[in-house]
């Protein structure tokens, strides 16, 4: 069969010949791959350098999440964890536990390519730390995919204000419609004043920008002891975040993580239905963008347009 080869980690998969895909237990299904979103956790684990790889055997097809037909013709959103087969291929195998069948109508590539990057603000909101109808959320890094399908996700949940922030002035200026209460600049000495009252920070940036929007925020801040959780979920900016210890002193500040770990695999996998289910139906926007596998070397390493998504179809 064809699939994207891993080569070496320091390169884009290449397109060539692999073997088929062996069910290793007797549930496990080989499915017809659809279509493969290609983001930040497939370049990861291609390249071993995602934080949830642990010390597995690297990936030889690149790929971790698609959509396919199983055996009995029925539409499938799968995952695949650290070990598994790759999604970027004709087929894969899918074990026990790791597919949801897709509503009748479901499109496969609007599929593959939001359940990914809607999947970062849905946990984090919906089992990190619930988030109450009427609390006020700010998202650092609201341009990017992620970030688009996080002020949507914010609002279909309750928030009562989400103030989206980030580098591309023009991309800002399309997420009002998609539910931003205000947009401001990273950098910008108005968002501390935007932000000073939200409950929730989702943060895809973190490094010093993080830190920056912290301290800004916080000293704004006009009542110390209202409670406010900053939400790890990305590291766009940087691994590391050079965080005084007087932010924790000086607020009722909380700051987690949330992702492969932090979130219990049975809490992942009992939240996925809801997901595709709003997808499916249309309640979040997002675009996407067919490519022939074959071309996977080309577009590997490719920056995405304004909210969208590089789907890889066989």
């Amino acid at each position: 069969m064809k699939a994207a080869v891993i080569t070496a980690f320091d390169q884009p998969p290449r397109y060539g010949d692999a073997d088929e895909p062996v069910p290793q237990g007797p549930e496990d299904r080989v499915v017809d791959v659809l279509a493969a979103g290609l983001h930040p956790l497939a370049r990861g684990r291609a390249s071993g350098t995602h934080y949830a790889s642990g010390a597995q055997a690297p990936q030889r097809v690149a790929g971790v999440d698609g959509v396919g037909r199983g055996p009995d013709g029925r539409l499938l959103y799968f995952a695949q964890g650290p070990g598994q087969p790759g999604t970027m291929a004709d087929r894969t195998v899918v074990a026990p536990g790791h597919s949801i069948e897709l509503p009748p109508g479901s499109d496969p590539l609007v599929l593959a390519g939001a359940m990914n990057p809607a999947m970062a603000a849905w946990l984090a909101l919906r089992c990190r730390v619930p988030l109450q109808r009427g609390q006020k959320v700010l998202i650092l890094g609201a341009t990017g995919s992620s970030g688009r399908l996080a002020v949507q996700i914010a609002r279909h949940l309750g928030a009562s204000q989400v103030i989206a922030a980030g580098r591309d002035g023009h991309r800002l200026a399309q997420l009002p419609e998609l539910g931003a209460s205000h947009t401001v600049a990273l950098g910008d000495a108005r968002l501390g004043r935007l932000a000073c009252e939200v409950d929730v920070v989702l943060d895809f940036l973190w490094g010093a920008v993080a830190v920056h929007a912290m301290q800004a925020v916080l000293e704004q801040r006009a009542d110390r002891d209202r409670p406010l959780t900053w939400i790890h979920v990305g590291s766009m900016a940087g691994e590391s975040a050079p965080l005084p210890g007087a932010f924790l002193r000086a607020a009722n500040l909380r700051i987690v993580g949330s992702g492969l770990g932090s979130v219990p695999q049975q809490d992942i996998l009992a939240e996925l239905p809801a997901l595709v289910q709003e997808i499916a139906r249309g309640s979040f926007r997002i675009d996407v963008r067919a490519v022939p596998l074959r071309d996977v070397e080309r577009v590997w390493n490719q920056a995405s347009l304004a909210g969208e998504r590089v789907v890889l179809v066989p």
